[in-house]
């Protein structure tokens, strides 16, 4: 198979979609041909979606070391070969007699998904029978619900994974090619897995079949007939992506049906921006319509698509060669596009940002872009500056980004919920003289050693040394408390541990090829200073018994195979957020193994022990005696987080060309110099404050602490055992894990618990939590639920879990219950 075939008559390679065009054309029938060709009324749309990607500029870029492009991604937790699928089209068999399932032969081979049609011309078993990739089935939504109901039904039981729900056509646009060739299917071409009736005339076929009467109730009308995920195609607004995603849409597909429904849309690159920043990254973005090239598809990337659906050319490429024919096109997607990202310096999908682009495409005269709509503040004044989010670095349209913000609105947006999403500390330990006192007590501390008042003074109110001055306290309270024996040298104060993990990321990571391990799911403060820092994100996933090293170890090779370097790995081994896992001490002592032999680093990161009960497992740096370790602490967590004061202990030597050498630490410290300038010093007052009142050791000051959290994780995890039975949740799918300490543990369900979900829970039964899927780097996380007990007293979690229970059993049936629309009259 060579992919490009040949036609009689034509020894020319088709090199262009074009060449595959001209030969299909050549075979059809002209009627056939206006038929797969034509739009809607005068066909403006139709053109205005070419002419989009036609002012598309990408910006190349030399010498960036990016290497051979990746072109692989994932979408809906499937691994794509290459970012594009093959749109849905009614009747292939019109191009070729093996119609989709030829189609789904040449879409394997490419390792790329077809969305098929609800029209489709063969049976959806041989399809799948014939298929080596995902197939997706695109539904219309009938009068007769029945209809689809057994349409959908066929296609999960053949194996398909998801459903597009058409709902941009409750009637079919008016398509004049069609009626003035007097557009009949020709005889033997019928969809396939529909009921027998007559489909001679799509037109007339659609104005009896369609439901005009489609509304946002759809999308949970498939989602209770079928388990799979249902992505909504035909969005053209922000304010339909917001809907959609209300609605509990898995995906959106920006699409104008390919021009053929309302003439005058806009096309659809011309709105992709502003829906992707509505969407925000929580939710798939595909787009369809126009795409001709691989440096469209780069395009739609860069403009906040994750993928693209290739229509017309798939069509060409089937009747100009059948299988092979398919195949040629959709090599030349993937070719161009690995040529276009090799030219822009794109190593890989996720790398595609506005950025790559000279100017957004600017809309025809007389249509105004997406984006400029009337902002918040106004009409733009003469002169003044407004800029375009595209053109910002491409992390502020990261979902990581976007995640705190979210539930934040959500939390404000229904005051009186209770409330398991902040992982903050219970505010029953607070008390505002302890402020003063802790001040008070750290400069009696420094009058005690000598300094005179004049020094206090300018301790007080002037900038103070970068790296911070309570290193002394913090690395006394380290070696009393975590058996941690460091200079006070090796420490780094910081604004949170978040500062902590900014630096040590910005440190460590020089190179291109230089990339992130994450236990996942993950602390988002992690990925989003990746995000910002353009350090790309590996995800390890935790198993269901916790981290294995040999995944660790899986996932350093097939990095080093790729051409990168693993520079270090990022976890919370103890009481772990989100999770509340725990790292067993056989783990630890493996990891710091495997660190040695790969030249790993391990960022450590674990403000929750000192504030859990019992004993416990040393530290991954007490442990490290190769100093394979970087350290990463908080007060916020052990003192009070307002005071925002973190550190980091990096002793590891850094030795520069002359042979001299120092500490990561000191190298920290020059970044932080440009970042924070030093440490707030009354923040770091009120710190050693506590410090000196615990005698050096917070596990004795917070023992009271620890004993609270440890009591509301029992009345947690007993409240979650009477409200949800063992049996109950067994036969139903339903589990939690058990930690011993910190502030969180997963709840598992068998629905998706993702934004939409939320929302439901804290309209319909006043209870918060936070979907585990936004701590997941990668797919992943959709049905489970990190539930935070560490700012509630027994009577709020009493009262919150029995509400909690009812809307995880109320989900469970909505996710498995029967349809309770009723047929419509007027059927096929």
């Amino acid at each position: 198979m060579t992919g490009r075939p040949d036609t009689a008559g034509d020894l020319r390679p088709a090199l262009t979609v074009a060449d595959f065009a001209e030969r299909a054309r050549s075979r059809m029938e002209p009627a056939v041909w206006d038929f797969v060709e034509g739009g809607a009324g005068e066909e403006r749309t139709l053109a205005a979606n070419l002419r989009a990607f036609d002012r598309v500029r990408l910006r190349p870029r030399v010498l960036t070391g990016a290497g051979v492009p990746s072109l692989a991604t994932t979408v809906l937790g499937r691994r794509w070969a290459a970012p594009l699928a093959v749109a849905p089209m009614a009747y292939h068999t019109l191009m070729h007699p093996e119609g989709e399932t030829a189609t789904a032969r040449a879409a394997g081979d490419l390792g790329v998904p077809l969305v098929v049609s609800t029209f489709a011309g063969r049976p959806f078993e041989e399809i799948a029978a014939a298929a080596q990739a995902p197939l997706w089935l695109q539904v219309y939504c009938f009068r007769d619900r029945e209809t689809t109901r057994r349409l959908v039904e066929r296609a999960e039981r053949a194996g398909f994974e998801a459903l597009v729900l058409t709902v941009d056509a409750p009637r079919l646009g008016r398509r004049l090619r069609d009626e003035r060739n007097g557009f009949r299917l020709p005889r033997g071409i019928t969809p396939a897995n529909l009921p027998v009736g007559d489909y001679s005339s799509p037109a007339e076929h659609g104005r009896r079949g369609l439901d005009p009467g489609m509304d946002w109730s759809v999308p949970a009308w498939l989602r209770s007939v079928s388990r799979l995920p249902v992505l909504v195609k035909g969005v053209l607004t922000a304010e339909d992506a917001v809907r959609a995603r209300a609605a509990g849409a898995d995906g959106i597909v920006v699409s104008n049906h390919g021009g053929r429904q309302l003439d005058g849309a806009p096309a659809t690159l011309d709105v992709l921006a502003e829906i992707a920043a509505a969407v925000g990254g929580h939710t798939p973005l595909l787009l369809d319509g126009g795409v001709r090239r691989g440096s469209d598809v780069l395009a739609a990337l860069a403009l906040g698509a994750d993928a693209v659906l290739v229509g017309r050319p798939v069509l060409h490429g089937l009747a100009a060669g059948g299988r092979d024919g398919v195949a040629g096109v959709l090599r030349l997607f993937t070719d161009g596009l690995a040529d276009a990202m090799a030219l822009t310096g794109t190593a890989t999908v996720a790398d595609a940002g506005p950025a790559l682009l000279r100017t957004p495409p600017v809309p025809p005269t007389g249509q105004r872009p997406a984006e400029q709509h009337v902002p918040p503040g106004g009409p733009a004044r003469p002169g003044e500056a407004r800029l375009r989010r595209e053109e910002l670095h491409r992390s502020v349209c990261d979902p990581v980004l976007d995640t705190m913000n979210f539930l934040n609105e959500v939390t404000e947006r229904f005051p009186e919920a209770i409330s398991f999403a902040p992982g903050r500390p219970y505010e029953g330990f607070f008390d505002t003289e302890q402020i003063f006192a802790h001040v008070r007590r750290y400069l009696d501390h420094l009058a005690g050693q000598g300094a005179s008042p004049d020094a206090i003074r300018t301790a007080l109110f002037q900038y103070g040394p970068t790296a911070g001055r309570i290193r002394e306290l913090i690395a006394g309270s380290l070696r009393a408390d975590e058996g941690i024996d460091v200079s006070p040298e090796s420490v780094v104060v910081t604004v949170g541990g978040q500062e902590a993990m900014l630096l040590a990321l910005r440190a460590l990571f020089a190179g291109p090829d230089d990339v992130l391990l994450v236990v996942s799911p993950c602390y988002v403060g992690i990925t989003g200073a990746a995000r910002l820092l353009d350090i790309p994100v590996v995800p390890v996933e935790e198993r269901a018994d916790g981290l294995r090293c040999a995944d660790v170890e899986a996932a350093i090779r097939a990095e080093r195979a790729a051409g990168r370097r693993p520079r270090a790995l990022y976890l919370v081994p103890d009481h772990s957020n989100p999770t509340g896992t725990t790292l067993s001490r056989a783990a630890r002592e493996q990891l710091l193994d495997i660190a040695g032999r790969h030249d790993l680093l391990i960022l450590e990161d674990s403000p929750y022990r000192l504030v859990s009960p019992g004993p416990q497992l040393p530290t991954l740096k007490s442990l490290d005696h190769a100093r394979r370790v970087v350290h990463l602490g908080s007060y916020s967590k052990s003192v009070f987080p307002g005071a925002r004061i973190g550190f980091v202990v990096a002793d590891q030597p850094v030795v520069d060309a002359g042979g001299r050498q120092g500490l990561l630490a000191d190298e920290l410290a020059r970044i932080k110099s440009m970042v924070t300038v030093n440490t707030p010093a009354l923040s770091q007052a009120a710190v050693a404050g506590a410090l000196l009142a615990a005698e050096g050791s917070l596990v004795s000051y917070n023992a009271g602490p620890a004993k609270h959290y440890g009591a509301a994780l029992r009345a947690l995890l007993d409240e979650l055992d009477r409200q949800l039975p063992e049996s109950w949740r067994t036969a139903h799918g339903v589990d939690w894990n058990r930690p011993d300490g910190g502030f969180f543990l997963t709840l598992r369900v068998p629905f998706r618990a993702d934004d939409a979900a939320l929302v439901r829970s804290a309209e319909e039964f006043g209870v918060l939590w936070t979907p585990m899927a936004h701590f997941h780097p990668g797919a992943g996380g959709d049905r489970a639920i990190r539930l935070s007990f560490s700012s509630l007293g027994p009577e709020e979690i009493e009262a919150g879990v029995a509400r909690l229970a009812r809307f995880v059993r109320a989900e469970t049936a909505r996710a498995a219950g029967p349809c309770a629309a009723e047929p419509a009259e007027v059927g096929l």
